[in-house]
């Protein structure tokens, strides 16, 4: 699905207050790069915000305009390196290895405005409830838990299995309000449950809660989770961007 123009204007406004830039940060550099005289590859043109404090260095690429934060040694090492490579997890690790870079990742970014709904073959019982969503991460490995961070997803639809009693946990769509705009989101299954669709309705679910709360959504997915980025295309959100970061010291 494609995106509205003024919900990739919402999109645009959020990461700008995100990262500390001006509101129309991002519009206004993409409105600079229809010019016939913008080159879209020239890695001087992206947007950068000097931040001497910051402990983190942070690169987004958002509907083809970029930007860089951090420190100005950073950004004076990032000079010339062009996008497609600092969108890299490995380049911003390098850049920062002596000042103690590690961690956080490269993340794919996709978005939506509208999404079919997905309509389940059977009647279903959704919990709202914390302790169900704990339940489910304590039957997913470490590593999914970390990525999804469901307790940090105040909005939680857990599907539970409906022919166990009790009723245990089998996925979760979850959103958080994210720069009170969009709707991040988060899903998490049950490992045997996983291949079968299960995962897909809980994340529609908690999508359509979201759109009937006025936000716009947001998927965040590690590169490398090849399931996370199918489930994310599959749903029908539109890719927007990438993201990296570096943790420093």
């Amino acid at each position: 699905m494609t995106l509205e123009p003024t919900s990739a204007a919402i999109i645009q406004l959020a990461w700008a207050r995100h990262l500390g830039l001006d509101d129309d940060a991002f519009a206004t550099e993409a409105a600079r790069l229809t010019t016939p005289e913008a080159d879209p590859g020239d890695p001087t043109r992206r947007i950068i915000r000097v931040d001497d404090s910051a402990r983190a260095v942070t690169f987004l690429r958002l509907f083809g305009v970029s930007a860089l934060v951090g420190p100005q040694w950073a950004l004076d090492a990032a000079a010339g390196i062009p996008d497609t490579e600092l969108a890299q997890h490995v380049t911003l690790l390098t850049l920062t290895r002596s000042h103690g870079g590690h961690g956080l990742g490269s993340s794919a970014l996709f978005f939506a405005d509208d999404l079919p709904l997905q309509q389940p073959s059977d009647d279903l019982t959704v919990s709202q409830g914390n302790p169900e969503a704990i339940s489910l991460e304590a039957l997913c490995p470490p590593d999914d838990v970390n990525e999804v961070r469901l307790q940090s997803l105040e909005h939680r639809f857990t599907i539970m299995h409906p022919d166990q009693d009790p009723p245990t946990p089998v996925a979760c769509g979850a959103y958080s309000e994210w720069e009170g705009i969009l709707a991040n989101m988060g899903v998490l299954v049950a490992p045997p449950w996983r291949r079968r669709g299960i995962g897909t309705l809980a994340a529609s679910i908690a999508a359509h809660e979201a759109l009937a709360a006025g936000l716009t959504l947001q998927w965040k997915a590690d590169v490398s989770n090849t399931g996370a980025l199918a489930m994310a295309r599959s749903l029908g959100f539109a890719t927007g961007g990438l993201h990296a970061s570096v943790l420093l010291g």
